[in-house]
């Protein structure tokens, strides 16, 4: 068999492998599914009202739920991503990853094998939280079939990019603590950009802050795929912040995994 075949076994055996414990063991998915969920709810339903008076023409709490709805899938994104770096974490801890080194494996199957079921529990998680933000109302009527393949693709990049991030924190943390500690920056991020409120409504001090993160591109370009709104640079920006992501985690995660255990 030729190399690039063998890694393609060997790397769908290690991605069957992260879904069957994925499966078998669902509660951490499910917990940090609760915090999207959970803050999607109470925006809408506590706060969408008064929220929805610092968007441009208001529009109410319908207007409200059409603006929160892609920041909300991005941080589905950044949770799913903390439950990433704990598994990857568990294992490193645990010895598995030592005796699949000893293995005739291709050594980067089991760090694909990772990143490729952690983005599929990605998209399945964001398809469930855009179902419950369907349920409350929100609606996408104007968007067409490319719009939606490439906010498709958009979610899929920002879920890959973060998944290597999250995969290099595991890599380097002691224990599922610290690597559930370290990867907690993923959720908070979109909770500092404009998934909430717009940047213009923002203290001018905080502005700079909540624009120059890879959060707020892509959660401005998602929500002009889905409801038409003005994209601008965002797309291009929020590409470029994926691929130099993607690449940083490989490279990081890479690194740690050819170092030699202590």
């Amino acid at each position: 068999m030729s190399s690039l075949s063998l890694t393609l076994r060997d790397s769908s055996t290690m991605l069957r492998r992260n879904l069957l414990h994925a499966r078998r063991y669902p509660s951490l998915t499910l917990n940090l599914l609760l915090t999207p969920i959970m803050l999607l709810l109470l925006f809408v339903y506590i706060f969408g009202d008064a929220m929805s008076a610092g968007l441009s023409g208001g529009g109410g709490r319908s207007a409200y739920i059409a603006y929160i709805v892609p920041g909300i899938l991005m941080m589905t994104i950044g949770s799913t991503a903390v439950g990433t770096a704990v598994s990857v974490c568990t294992d490193m801890t645990e010895g598995i990853i030592a005796r699949f080194r000893t293995m005739a494996i291709h050594r980067g199957s089991v760090l694909f094998g990772h990143v490729a079921g952690s983005v599929l529990q990605a998209i399945a998680s964001v398809t469930l939280v855009g179902g419950v933000a369907a349920a409350i109302g929100f609606r996408s009527l104007d968007a067409t079939l490319v719009e939606w393949v490439a906010a498709f693709g958009l979610l899929a990049l920002v879920a890959l990019a973060f998944t290597w991030i999250a995969v290099g924190m595991g890599m380097g943390s002691p224990n599922a603590e610290a690597a559930s500690n370290s990867a907690t920056p993923l959720i908070l991020l979109p909770m500092i950009s404009s998934a909430f409120v717009p940047l213009e409504t923002m203290p001018g001090w905080f502005q700079p802050i909540a624009q120059y993160q890879p959060f707020t591109p892509a959660i401005e370009t998602l929500r002009g795929l889905l409801l038409g709104t003005e994209i601008g640079y965002n797309g291009w920006l929020s590409v470029a912040w994926c691929l130099a992501l993607t690449l940083l985690g490989y490279r990081w995660s890479k690194a740690q995994f050819n170092r030699d255990p202590k």
